[in-house]
C-alpha cells in the first residue's frame, strides 16, 4: 500500500483529495504581511470559490504578496509518518523549472532513504505542470492503487503522463505576468491597451511560454476551446480539468463549450490555487487535459 501525495499547488477541490484519499502538503503566503495557509482541507467547492474570489479581489486591490516554498522538514514529516505506518510514498510535484519545491521533498526523500523505515520505498513524480495538470496525475495514479497495483507500477505508468498532459491558459491583465519576469512591463501595458489576451502552456520542459496572442476575452476563452478539442486524445476516458482566478462564469463557459463538442469522463471546476495562481493574476481561467504530446495543433 502507499500513500499518494501533492502541493497545493496541484489545485485539488478538498471533496476530491478525500475521494480519492490524497494527502495535500499546503503551502502559506502571505497577504499584506499577514500568512495564509493556501490550503483548506474542509471547504466545500462553493467555499472554496468564496475564498478565491476574496484573494483574487484582494489581488485586485493591489495588495502585496509573497509566496514560498513547502520546507524540507515539513516533506520528512509527512513522509516519515507514512512510512512508520508500514506504507510507501508517491508524491507529484509542482514543476522543478517553476518552483524549488521539488528539490525541498527530493532532500527529504533522499534523508529517509538512507535507512529506509519499515523498508517503505518513496517515489517523486515531476508533474512538468501546475494546477489540474499535477493534480490529475494524483487521482489517476489513485485510480490505479485502488485496482490494487503497487506503488512501482504505479509510479512507471505515471511518469510517462506529463509528457502528454497539457495545460493551458489566458490571463485577465498582463501586469502579473510583467511581475513574475515573464513578460516585460512596457509590453504589459502596451498589450492590456490593445485588449491582447495571451494563450500560454506549459512546455514540455515544464516551462510556463506564450503559445500565440488573441485580441479579446472572448476570442482567448475560444482559442482554449479549439485548442482543447483538437489536441485532445480519447476524451471518454478523461477527466478534464479547469480552473479559475475567479473567473467561474467564463470557466463554465468554456467547460459547457468543450462539453458540446466532445464526450468527457467528467470534468473538475475548481478555484485557481493561491500558489501559482498568485502569479497568473485575477480572471487567468485555464483547461488541462491529456494529448498525445504539447506540441499543440493550431
Amino acid at each position: 500500500m502507499f500513500q499518494i501525495f501533492v502541493d497545493s499547488a496541484a489545485n485539488i477541490p478538498a471533496t476530491i483529495a478525500k475521494q480519492y484519499n490524497i494527502h495535500v502538503l499546503s503551502f502559506v503566503n502571505y497577504v499584506n504581511g499577514k500568512e495564509l495557509v493556501c490550503y483548506t482541507p474542509d471547504l466545500t467547492p462553493q467555499e472554496e470559490r468564496e475564498k478565491g474570489a476574496e484573494y483574487y479581489n484582494a489581488m485586485r486591490a493591489g495588495c502585496e504578496i509573497k509566496t514560498g516554498l513547502i520546507s524540507t522538514a515539513d516533506f520528512e514529516e509527512a513522509f516519515q509518518k507514512t512510512m512508520e505506518n508500514n506504507q510507501d510514498v508517491l508524491y507529484f510535484s509542482l514543476s522543478k523549472n517553476i518552483s524549488g519545491n521539488y528539490n525541498s521533498a527530493r532532500l527529504a526523500a533522499e534523508d529517509l532513504m538512507e535507512h529506509p523505515i519499515n523498508n517503505r520505498k518513496i517515489r517523486l513524480i515531476d508533474s512538468l505542470n501546475a494546477s489540474l495538470g499535477q493534480g490529475l496525475l494524483a487521482i489517476y495514479a489513485s485510480e490505479f492503487r485502488a485496482k490494487g497495483m503497487e506503488l512501482d507500477e504505479v509510479a512507471d505508468i505515471l511518469e510517462t503522463y506529463p509528457a502528454r498532459m497539457n495545460g493551458i491558459f489566458t490571463v485577465g491583465d498582463l501586469k502579473y505576468l510583467s511581475k513574475t519576469g515573464r513578460l516585460k512591463s512596457s509590453v504589459a501595458t502596451i498589450g492590456n491597451m490593445l485588449k491582447i489576451k495571451p494563450i500560454l502552456q506549459g512546455s514540455q520542459d515544464g516551462f510556463i511560454v506564450s503559445y500565440k496572442n488573441c485580441r479579446g476575452r472572448k476570442a482567448a476563452l475560444n482559442e482554449l476551446v479549439e485548442l482543447t478539442c483538437n489536441n485532445i486524445v480519447d476524451p471518454a476516458g478523461q477527466i478534464l480539468g479547469v480552473a479559475h482566478a475567479d473567473a467561474y462564469e467564463d470557466s463554465l463557459y468554456v467547460m459547457n463549450a468543450i462539453k458540446s463538442r466532445i464526450p468527457v469522463r467528467g470534468f473538475i471546476n475548481t478555484s485557481y490555487d493561491f500558489c501559482t495562481g498568485s502569479h497568473a493574476g485575477p480572471d487567468t481561467v485555464a483547461v488541462f487535459f491529456m494529448g498525445k504530446d504539447r506540441e499543440l495543433t493550431k
